[in-house]
Parts: structure tokens; C-alpha cells; sequence
């Protein structure tokens, strides 16, 4: 089933400013502004879906993880409940969770469009990591060791670059597309309707029915004179 909302390309560019004549303009300012109440735009929304990819994609790693280390149950209890920092995932896991917490408030629930959270999560993960690195003991522990704080800070680079390339972007211009309509809808509603050209009013044709009786009102004098004079 089709979406019930969809991006402002889809509503404004496929049909081209040229086709302003063809459907009235405050007409198009109302759905869009109906559209943006209901819904996000397709690249947020796109980025939103990448945040719950990297959420689960860590929490996957950290289960298989678990498992190859001894178990699902055991590594649970020494990573968890016997939580060690150097030698522990459980806090990537965390990690991860925190961004896709941040994230999806800021940008989905919130919908803002600034770029200071990206910015926080992204810090936080990165000094996290180069610390967790520097001071734990992840590198000895195999190939995981290796591949869930590698991972985690590709992820976390790639949201930044999603939302400071793709997103606020492509926002910003369909919010000057959007403002060119306004813009559009304001002028025609000051200009007004045209004036009424002066060919709409015209005086019908006299009848040549009542001209041949005018005609012979005029000349029923003169024949009775020339009858007279006669």
C-alpha cells in the first residue's frame, strides 16, 4: 500500500513550477503543510532506519560475540552482571544504544534540524572508543576484539555524514521550493483578478426589422405631401 504522505520531490519537482497554472496554489501550500504534520521526509527517514540498522547490527556482532566466547548465558553474566571495562563489549552495546536513543529522538520524534546531536553522539563514541581501545584489553581477545569498536566507529561516522550530506541538504531546499509557492500564492492573492476587458460589454445589433419600420414612419409624410402637391 502507498505511503500516505510522500517527500516534497515527489509532490513538486515531478510536476514542475510550469504546472502552477493548472492547480491553484494555496491548494498545493495546504496539502503540503497537511503532508508535513503527518510525516517525515524521505531522507530522514531513510537516516532513521539507518540508526535502527546500526543498533541492531551491534547488538548482532555483540550476540554472536557471546556465543562463540562460551555461550549466550555465561558470557551474560561476566559481561553484564560482572561488568570488567577492559575486558567487557557490553559497553558498545550501550554505546550504540545510546545513539539510536538520541538519534531517533532528536531527528524523528523532534524532528530537528540542526546538527548539534550528531554531533554529541558522535563525539561521545569516538573518545569512548579510542579510550576503550587504549586502556582495555579488546585487542587480545580475538577478532572481535578488533571488529565491534571498528564497526561501531564507521557507523557512527557514517550517520554524521548522512545527515550533514543527505539530509539537512536536501531539506533546506524543499523548504525554498515550499517558500517559493508561499511566495507565489502571496503575490496572486495581492494582484487580485485582472480587469474586465471592455470587449465582454457590448450593445446588440439593431434589428433590421425595426430599421425597414423606421424607414417607413420617415418616408409615409413625404408621400402624403408629394400626394398633395400632386
Amino acid at each position: 500500500m502507498e505511503s500516505r504522505c510522500s517527500s516534497i520531490d515527489s509532490r513538486f519537482t515531478g510536476r514542475g513550477i510550469n504546472s502552477i497554472n493548472s492547480t491553484p496554489i494555496s491548494v498545493r501550500v495546504e496539502s503540503y503543510e497537511a503532508a508535513e504534520k503527518k510525516c517525515i521526509s524521505d531522507v530522514r527517514r531513510t537516516f532513521c532506519l539507518f540508526v535502527t540498522f546500526d543498533l541492531l547490527f551491534i547488538a548482532l556482532l555483540w550476540i554472536i560475540e557471546l556465543n562463540v566466547s562460551g555461550g549466550v548465558r555465561v558470557q551474560l553474566e561476566r559481561e553484564v552482571l560482572h561488568y570488567d571495562y577492559h575486558a567487557s563489549f557490553f559497553d558498545i552495546f550501550l554505546l550504540a544504544a545510546f545513539r539510536f536513543a538520541a538519534l531517533i529522538l532528536a531527528y524523528a520524534i523532534c524532528k530537528l534540524q540542526h546538527w548539534w546531536a550528531i554531533a554529541i553522539t558522535t563525539t561521545v563514541t569516538c573518545a569512548f572508543l579510542i579510550v576503550k581501545v587504549i586502556l582495555s584489553k579488546l585487542l587480545s581477545q580475538g577478532a572481535f576484539g578488533y571488529l565491534l569498536p571498528i564497526i561501531s566507529f564507521v557507523l557512527a561516522w557514517i550517520e554524521t555524514w548522512l545527515l550533514d550530506f543527505k539530509v539537512l541538504p536536501q531539506e533546506a531546499e524543499d523548504e525554498k521550493r515550499y517558500q517559493s509557492f508561499v511566495d507565489a500564492a502571496e503575490r496572486a492573492t495581492l494582484i487580485g483578478p485582472g480587469p474586465v476587458s471592455d470587449g465582454q460589454f457590448y450593445s446588440p445589433p439593431e434589428s433590421l426589422a425595426d430599421s425597414d419600420e423606421e424607414l417607413d414612419d420617415k418616408h409615409e409624410p413625404e408621400k402624403g405631401l408629394i400626394q398633395n402637391v400632386t
